[in-house]
This record gives C-alpha cells, sequence and structure tokens, in this order.
C-alpha cells in the first residue's frame, strides 16, 4: 500500500503583546516546547518532523510533517503559562486557523473609584 502526500502542518503562536511588556520569556517558551511535544507517545522525539523556530517579535512558529492537533499546542502553551504563573494574566485565542495568540485579560479599573474616598 502505498502512503499519500505528506501533511504539512503549520501554526504560529504569537506572544509579541506579553513579550514586548516583558513579562512572557519567547526563547524560554520555545525550550519548554521542544521539551514537551509529544511525537509517537514519546516526549523529546521531535526528530525531523517537527520544527520549532523562533521568527522576531516574540512568534514561535511550529511546522509539523505528522499529525500534531492546534488543540495540543494550546495546551501545552496554558501548562507553560501556569508554571510561569502567568495564567491569571494571560489567555490563549485562536485568532485564526493554525494562529493562536496571546492576550491579556482585560482588567476592569477599578483604581478610579477608589480615589474618590
Amino acid at each position: 500500500k502505498s502512503k499519500g502526500p505528506k501533511v504539512v502542518k503549520k501554526f504560529v503562536i504569537n506572544a509579541s503583546q506579553p513579550a514586548s511588556d516583558k513579562i512572557f520569556d519567547v526563547s524560554a517558551f520555545e525550550k519548554f516546547l521542544n521539551e514537551k511535544i509529544k511525537v509517537e507517545g514519546r516526549v523529546g522525539n521531535l526528530g525531523e518532523t517537527i520544527k520549532i523556530s523562533q521568527t522576531g517579535d516574540g512568534k514561535i512558529e511550529i511546522v509539523a510533517t505528522n499529525e500534531l492537533s492546534g488543540r495540543y499546542l494550546k495546551y501545552l502553551t496554558k501548562k507553560f503559562l501556569k508554571k510561569m504563573q502567568l495564567r491569571d494574566w494571560l489567555r490563549v485565542v485562536s485568532t485564526s486557523k493554525g494562529v493562536y495568540e496571546l492576550k491579556f485579560f482585560n482588567v476592569v479599573n477599578d483604581e478610579a473609584e477608589e480615589d474618590d474616598e
């Protein structure tokens, strides 16, 4: 039996907003993904199937030639945020197919009301 054409999936995780505010370490996140992404049920088994690269201003590009779901990347991103204790301030939002963005939660400023007292 013959195999079909190789499926190449490209994902982008955009962390430029928190990275520009110096609260998110993009290179540490890239290292985390390299260590944690599972291939065929094994961690640290990326080989030639998955390429992770940093592309300028806080973006990480993941190119996979095997089955890799965006949901799995979102899960790993959340796991990293939890590890770095940033989960209370940042969330992972899918902006388009294969593109995820780290955004700040909209915090309502109560400071204006407190000044009146």
